[in-house]
């Protein structure tokens, strides 16, 4: 059985799906005479089979800590082991890699489970820069003014300087109704602003669709996304399927499959609908599996998905179409969203679709860039690992890492107008012109 299938892999931009918080902060206590150290760590021993590394210094630094350090309510064993544990993995350098303790881990699968509390963003990283890769839908970030680039520079006036990934989500997360205020340097004009958040359950629904329309006024013009200086005749008065995927989710599959089969049927009994738009604009991945089942719907049986490399001796590290496909019929038009908070899952598809030659276009602007690979791992106790195992490749070997998917024709949004989507005009455009 293929690798790939095994294990249900992760592929998510950064990570947890939304933000975090902190309960409290322990108070100083300078009385020492109640303080009992629960491990005894002088006489812990590396495991056998453990490759030949010398632990004393990190023994020696720990019962140092244990005898030295002022204030003994900090000295929480099971914290300070995590933090070794996370300092272990951080060292690798890859963001992507990570060690979640239990209460992260358990944000973590509720949010690819689809409700959580929290503000509704997606955070990743960029070199040292803790980032946005995208407010969902509808959430309070996205209300608030969180758009896609802004980097986080502080949480609640406390600088995020050095900060992990888990270290920045679990200070967001918060229960409903509690307020969190994140300062963030816009990407688009490079200002910095502060903006306060009231966190709330999200509930999140990954898949939307319907049919919409593109009008002519009766002088020619064009009104309702049909792109300014792109002249139309009557005859591209015209509807489309509007296809919106959000995230790739537990729930991403089975929603799909309810509300696919109703949108084909229109598609095939109305001939005024000329195609189909894809939006994955805004979609930080998720599960490789179903990146390969949406690719599938609209890919002919065995065709190539994606691949990994390296790639073991002996095993298929290629993913292709197993099942049959509703919208395989080169006929039905396809033109897919993308931008800069299009990451990982939403890249396997979007390049899937343009190297198989099954889509006219990609619009809009250039994707995010994950191009690894991680698997989930259960370290027990609620803990959880992810690792990179791989890095991922389009049917046309293309690692997209750092560099992401450049659309065919690259469209802006105007800040200035929020109520005008000129990327989703621009690709309605591409499917009647």
């Amino acid at each position: 059985m293929k690798r790939s299938r095994v294990i249900q892999v992760l592929l998510l931009v950064a990570i947890t799906f939304f933000a975090g918080y902190y309960f409290g902060v322990n108070k100083v206590n300078l009385d020492w005479k109640n303080y009992q150290p629960t491990l005894n760590v002088a006489s812990q021993e590396p495991p056998p089979g453990l490759i030949n590394i010398d632990f004393s210094q990190f023994w020696a630094v720990w019962q140092r800590l244990e005898e030295n350090y002022y204030d003994k309510s900090k000295l929480d064993e099971q914290n300070m082991l995590n933090g070794a544990i996370e300092g272990m993995v951080n060292s690798l350098g890859d963001p992507f890699t990570m060690y979640l303790p239990p209460v992260q881990n358990t944000n973590f699968k509720q949010g690819l489970a689809g409700q959580f509390s929290g503000i509704g963003a997606e955070l990743g990283s960029q070199g040292k820069d803790i980032v946005i890769i995208a407010p969902l839908d509808g959430s309070p970030a996205e209300k608030a003014g969180i758009k896609t680039g802004d980097i986080i520079t502080a949480v609640d006036g406390q600088s995020i300087a050095g900060w992990t990934l888990a270290q920045a989500t679990d200070k967001i997360r918060g229960p409903k109704g509690t307020v969190v205020t994140l300062t963030v340097i816009h990407k688009m004009d490079n200002k910095t602003v502060s903006i306060k958040i009231t966190r709330d359950v999200i509930t999140v629904s990954s898949v939307a669709m319907a049919i919409l329309s593109a009008e002519c006024t009766p002088t020619g013009g064009c009104t309702n996304l049909i792109p300014k200086g792109d002249s139309c005749t009557k005859s591209d008065c015209v509807k489309y399927a509007y296809l919106r995927l959000s995230e790739f989710g537990d729930n991403t599959n089975k929603d799909w499959e309810k509300l696919i089969p109703g949108i084909v049927k229109q598609i095939k009994s109305d001939k005024s609908i000329k195609g189909i738009v894809l939006d994955l604009r805004n979609n930080p991945g998720g599960y490789l599996t179903d990146a390969q089942f949406i690719a599938s719907e609209f890919l002919p049986q065995g065709t190539t998905v994606v691949s990994e490399a390296p790639c073991p001796a002996g095993q298929d590290c290629t993913l292709t179409v197993q099942r049959q496909g509703l919208l395989t019929d080169p006929n039905i038009k396809l033109v897919v969203l993308i931008n800069g908070g299009s990451a990982s899952a939403s890249e396997i598809v979007s390049g899937a679709l343009r190297d198989n030659h099954r889509v006219l276009a990609l619009v809009g602007e250039k994707s995010f860039g994950k191009g690894t690979v991680q698997e989930a791992l259960d370290m027990g106790d609620g803990a959880g690992l992810h690792v990179t195992i791989a890095k991922w490749l389009t049917p046309n070997g293309t690692w997209v890492n750092k560099v992401g998917l450049t659309p065919d024709y690259t469209v802006s949004l105007d800040p200035k107008q929020p109520a005008v989507d000129t990327q989703l005009e621009k690709a309605v455009w591409v499917l009647i012109k």
